[in-house]
This record gives structure tokens, C-alpha cells and sequence, in this order.
């Protein structure tokens, strides 16, 4: 299940690739990736990209790329964030902090009110 995913990911983001390492390359200019070791679902693929590309989109990237980057998540996840909203989901999702909010999240339709802290 989560081979579709991949490859949708494989088309979405040009230059992407799956490194030997069991590691999916999504943008190689500026290294964002993550490990497909444990990834059997769809979910976990998910959960994968907001762990581990909200951080990229929100801190790291530059101002050309980051809007890049976003649109091919976007395009991928099927999704309509924006730059602030990545700023939230990476400060509460990013790293795989909470795999258990991040499920509940995705299983919401990305409810971002589950995000905001009280």
C-alpha cells in the first residue's frame, strides 16, 4: 500500500530517488529525505513526510526553494497548506515527536485545530 505512495512521490518531486540506504531522496539539491525502513502504509508514509519535510519547508529551505518544496507536499498529500501552517505542523509534528497526534491528524482530514496548544 504504501508502494503507491512512493511512486506518487517519485513522479510528484523531479530528480527524487530512492537511495540503497532504503532512503527516498525528495529534493537532492537540498537534501531532504527520509527512511523508508519502517514505512509498510500509507500512514506511515505520511506520518514520514510531516515529521520529516515540515521541518525543511519551515526553517531550512530558502525563500526560492521552500514554496517548491511546499506545492510538490501539497501536490502529494493532497493538501492545501501554507507556509504558517507548515510552521505549526512542524512545530508539533516535526522530528516524529508525536506519532499518535500525527495519526490522529491525517485521520482528521488535517484537522489543524488539533494542533493548536491551549
Amino acid at each position: 500500500m504504501a508502494q503507491a505512495m512512493i511512486e506518487k512521490a517519485l513522479q510528484v518531486f523531479p530528480k527524487s530517488y530512492i537511495y540503497r540506504n532504503e532512503e527516498i531522496i525528495l529534493e537532492p539539491r537540498n537534501n531532504v529525505y527520509f527512511r523508508l525502513v519502517d514505512v509498510e502504509t500509507e500512514l506511515d508514509f505520511k506520518c514520514k513526510m510531516f515529521a520529516w519535510v515540515s521541518r525543511p519547508i519551515a526553517k531550512s529551505l530558502n525563500k526560492y526553494w521552500a514554496p517548491r518544496v511546499l506545492k510538490r507536499f501539497n501536490d502529494l498529500m493532497g493538501t492545501n497548506f501554507t507556509k504558517n501552517e507548515m510552521y505549526l505542523i512542524y512545530d508539533r509534528l516535526g522530528n516524529d515527536v508525536n506519532r499518535q497526534l500525527t495519526i490522529r491528524f491525517i485521520e482528521s482530514n488535517y484537522d489543524m485545530k488539533l494542533l493548536k496548544r491551549d
